[in-house]
């Protein structure tokens, strides 16, 4: 039928230096179909035969508040900020990619080619600070796209969401999966002196290739531990979440992945299985077929098995660490692998009573 969307399996082919095969995601919010459009690819064109390689670009987004408030009670979080949408690392597990699909954009190459910055973003935060209905919580950055994916290295926004917190004595909590953090620690440190920050730093597998298959814009494993060695001694509370678990492709690293960031000076550690939501579960099959199609049959069994079934469950509680037998003994594993380490299982405690609200102007108060 003509204007048919392509079938996923329908021989899928690695894109480049980018995570998911293809742009190729089912119909949701009336997204039509996407399909392979040269406006993605690079105009130099095909060298000798290969395939050309999708470029970046970012859009300006104005937004009018930059503070989401969370209301999950499976997450011990009230706040978040993202000052980025889509994200360049190119996961093809992230969890974040359906809300491309609400944009008309694709959940597969457009989540990590068409970028979205909010320059504003320190401003809003002022602004929301100052009102005297704020209720001050912690806030999270880096719980939806990687708040220093490689356009924070020109962008900086936030390094400036960090001033602003920072100035104001407010806590925050941080996730990524990249060493450009490190880049901050001036802020970072005076900061946790003040019990105003904890870190988190997330690998997912400690094997070079795997690595850049699965995140193959995220930097390699080896920074990532640097990373937790440079926060650490800069008296920095820092966690490793070995994230996300994925059976039968890095499940057999959990041991490992453990063990080397306490020996990196990792102070706790969490953990979360593959979560597959909307369209991310059809984009991760054409993933297995084309890198993994010996076993691809066998991963999404174990997942269904972890997941009542189904490809997901979105059941609050059971989302992030699965169920049954195969959820069972990765939380075995995982505990037992922290009690060998030292490792914690909680967060930080962070200094709530210190948070002074800028004025209306966006200076601080005096007192």
């Amino acid at each position: 039928m003509d204007g048919a969307p392509p079938s996923l399996h329908n021989s899928p082919v690695s894109t480049p230096g980018r995570g998911a095969p293809s742009n190729h995601t089912p119909l949701r919010f009336n997204l039509a179909a996407r399909i392979d459009d040269p406006d993605w690819l690079d105009e130099r064109g095909a060298i000798d035969g290969e395939p050309r390689k999708a470029r970046t670009t970012v859009t300006v987004d104005h937004a009018r508040t930059i503070i989401n408030r969370i209301t999950s009670p499976d997450l011990p979080l009230e706040q978040s900020i993202n000052v980025y949408r889509g994200c360049e690392h190119g996961c093809i597990y992230c969890y974040a990619r359906p809300s491309h699909a609400r944009y008309d954009l694709s959940p597969g190459l457009d989540f990590e080619t068409k970028l979205f910055a909010k320059p504003d973003a320190a401003a809003l935060l002022r602004a929301e600070l100052a009102r005297p209905t704020y209720k001050m919580r912690p806030i999270a950055i880096g719980t939806n796209t990687d708040p220093y994916q490689p356009i924070e290295r020109d962008w900086r926004l936030t390094r400036a969401i960090i001033e602003v917190l920072a100035e104001c004595g407010h806590p925050l909590l941080i996730t990524t999966k990249s060493d450009r953090i490190v880049r901050d620690i001036d802020l970072l440190a005076d900061m946790a002196r003040r019990r105003l920050v904890q870190v988190t730093i997330s690998v997912t597998s400690l094997d070079n290739a795997m690595a850049r298959t699965l995140e193959p814009r995220a930097p390699r494993p080896a920074k990532r531990l640097g990373a937790i060695a440079a926060l650490a001694r800069a008296g920095i509370p820092t966690q490793v979440n070995v994230a996300p678990i994925i059976p039968a492709i890095t499940d057999h690293e959990i041991e490992h992945i453990i063990g080397e960031a306490a020996h990196a000076g990792a102070q706790s550690a969490g953990y979360t299985i593959i979560r597959l939501p909307h369209e991310v579960a059809p984009l991760f099959r054409e993933w297995l077929a084309v890198h993994f199609p010996d076993r691809a049959n066998k991963v999404m069994n174990i997942i269904r098995d972890l997941r009542g079934g189904r490809d997901y469950d979105p059941r609050y509680f059971n989302r992030m660490q699965g169920q049954g037998i195969w959820g069972e003994l990765i939380r075995i594993r995982f505990r037992r692998a922290c009690t060998i380490y030292g490792l914690g299982h909680r967060g930080f405690d962070l200094d709530l009573t210190a948070f002074i609200p800028p004025t209306r102007g966006g200076q601080m108060r005096l007192i």
